[in-house]
């Protein structure tokens, strides 16, 4: 701001009279400066880069989290009947958040045309509590951020509240991979058409495709970007049959808290800022691998032994979920923070796990490093390696995150919770391809290819299905009525003999298919594990939907919905006790949605 002292205007005595001229001229000056000054504020007004959205409640308490791209000197929210209360925030800069020459961001449509390499972009997380709440009293809520120029950035006036309390009847979104996929923002704006303004939101991972790349979660030049789906406030345009339709998602969590999951695609390799980010999110190490190396070059590392610089290199040098950690907030009620948590919501009790590992390709020819071997020409080039489908955390029996899991089940909260739910990313019965192979730790085999070449080969046990052996029987025992889970891009459900409910609603922005009868997965021959090419390797049998499903070729119901027209999202109705399914083919955009399935938990 332009101040002008009063002392400017004293005028020496003895002055020539052509000083008040000077002064005009002055003042004129001094107020062509202001209107420049307006003028460049007016064209460049601050913006929020995202509406606020919910985070942890508590019985009398929630979290306002938003993003800037200006540090700014205030950040606040206002709250009340009246707006009449105000709270400030506490402010993060993210630390990996970048673009890089396959963003689509700005004027970025192409490959390259104006990142040539990973760029930092500088983003600021905002997070308020709010406290002192009443429990099924929702609450007016305003943010405002200040940049430090003085000038303001507001959101919309929306409602929160905290933690309901048990029997407040409850509508819940299940969701999961959304990855900025076609389908997405027409899920989304569908739910809020079909449903209304939903309770909560729990999304089982793969929230976009690579974490570290800023766009993909805020404002993707295509219009899918993961806040605005969620939002309201998309803008994507898919084509089917000659038609397009704009799609703006729905205005979901800025009224209703977001439960997230760790799925393989909110993990990053390891960081190489010369990198591009897709290479970066395309080459963990294993921990155990890094860990090695660490010990080899200790004295160049960290000759202090500094155990920050050594918490860091292994980080940098294996794989992280800082990006995601930044983002989001949730109960830290686990030795592993925020990779896996409980919480009670209303009735429920929710326990979300960190089962997830690296995607590889199933692809067998010799140049590819995939999820049973590596290149042939990289046989003696261990630093190449992907050491095939990897864990990122252990869930065997006795890990720490397996005793974590054994306690919270055995708690008060979750033995005494009207529905017990479990969500994670990696499918543990599905008809998909991501189940495949077993979810284990990869046995590293040397042998021969089909020319004689040295290869190193992987096998994945099936009966050391750390899902299916060790956390299974657990969640028997503890009478869990739902495990939610996503992967594979497809609808299908499942049911134990003890009567845990298994569901994938995860054909949401697209889908990779359902593997039955001729559909088979791509499977190695000739290997010393059994690899199933059809059906759910792990011996369910899929459940075809109770109410309207999908007919095959032949005319007979399909247990599963495989589709890239169509798109499933899927609801908990605490009121009911039942988990509903509903579908929209994008193809006829004037079709209504369709309620296809029902179950209950009770």
């Amino acid at each position: 701001m332009l101040i002008l002292s009063p002392e400017l205007f004293e005028i020496p005595k003895g002055s020539p009279r052509n000083s008040w001229l000077l002064i005009v001229l002055f003042l004129g000056t001094a107020f062509l400066a202001i209107v420049l000054h307006s003028a460049i504020a007016m064209k460049n007004p601050p913006q929020l880069l995202t509406d606020p959205f919910l985070q942890m409640p508590t019985e009398t308490s929630v979290r306002v989290v938003w993003f800037t791209e200006f540090p700014g000197s205030q950040h606040t929210v206002a709250y009340g009947s009246e707006l009449e209360q105000m709270t400030g925030a506490t402010t993060i800069k993210l630390g990996r958040s970048s673009e890089d020459s396959k963003s689509r961001v700005g004027e970025q449509s192409e490959d390259g045309t104006v990142f040539d390499k990973a760029i930092a972009r500088d983003i600021w997380r905002h997070e308020a509590e709010i406290i002192n709440l009443l429990p099924g009293t929702r609450v007016s809520y305003r943010v405002t951020s200040i940049r430090k120029d003085g000038q303001s950035a507001s959101s919309d006036v929306f409602t929160l509240a905290p933690s309901p309390k048990p029997g407040t009847p409850l509508k819940i979104l299940l969701t999961s991979d959304h990855q900025l996929m076609p389908m997405t923002s027409a899920n989304l704006q569908k739910v809020v058409e079909t449903i209304g303004r939903v309770d909560a939101v729990f999304h089982a991972g793969d929230l976009v495709n690579h974490p570290d790349r800023a766009s993909e979660w805020f404002d993707d030049n295509r219009g899918g970007a993961f806040f605005p789906c969620l939002q309201g406030r998309a803008n994507y345009e898919l084509e089917r049959n000659g038609l397009k339709t704009t799609y703006k998602g729905g205005a979901l969590i800025q009224y209703a808290p977001l439960f997230p999951t760790i799925g393989n695609h909110e993990v990053m390799g390891r960081f190489r800022a010369e990198q591009g980010i897709n290479d970066q999110f395309n080459d963990p190490f294993p921990r155990r691998v890094a860990e090695q190396l660490y010990q080899e070059n200790i004295k160049s590392i960290n000759p202090d032994k500094s155990p920050v610089v050594r918490d860091t290199w292994l980080q940098d040098n294996s794989f992280n979920t800082q990006t995601y950690e930044e983002l989001f907030t949730v109960p830290r009620s686990s030795p592993g923070g925020k990779k896996y948590y409980a919480v009670t919501f209303g009735d429920t009790r929710l326990v979300v796990l960190y089962i997830t590992n690296i995607w590889r390709s199933p692809n067998l020819g010799a140049k590819m490093r995939g999820r049973y071997q590596e290149r042939a020409m990289d046989f003696n080039k261990p630093v190449n390696w992907g050491y095939g489908q990897h864990i990122f955390e252990p869930i065997a029996k006795g890990s720490e995150q397996y005793r974590w899991l054994e306690q919270e089940l055995a708690s008060p909260e979750f033995r005494e919770a009207k529905y017990k739910i479990v969500m994670f990313h990696h499918p543990p019965h599905t008809l998909g391809g991501n189940i495949v192979p077993a979810y284990t730790d990869p046995v590293q085999r040397f042998d021969k290819d089909d020319i004689g070449r040295l290869v190193v080969r992987y096998e994945y046990p099936k009966d050391r299905d750390y899902i299916i052996r060790d956390v299974e029987p657990l969640l028997e025992k503890a009478k869990v009525q739902l495990v939610f889970f996503g992967h594979s891009h497809l609808w299908n459900r499942f049911k134990s003999p003890s009567g845990i409910n298994f569901l994938e609603s995860s054909n949401v922005g697209n889908s990779y298919g359902a593997h039955t009868e001729e559909n088979k997965r791509p499977v190695p021959e000739n290997y010393q594990e059994e690899y199933a090419a059809v059906g759910d390797p792990n011996g369910l049998e899929p459940i075809v939907p109770a109410i309207a499903p999908l007919l095959a070729k032949n005319g007979q119901p399909l247990p599963y919905i495989a589709s890239n027209d169509i798109t499933a999202f899927s609801i908990l109705d605490t009121g009911k006790g039942s988990v509903s399914s509903y579908y929209f083919d994008t193809g006829k955009p004037d079709s209504p949605v369709v309620k296809f399935d029902e179950f209950n938990l009770k």
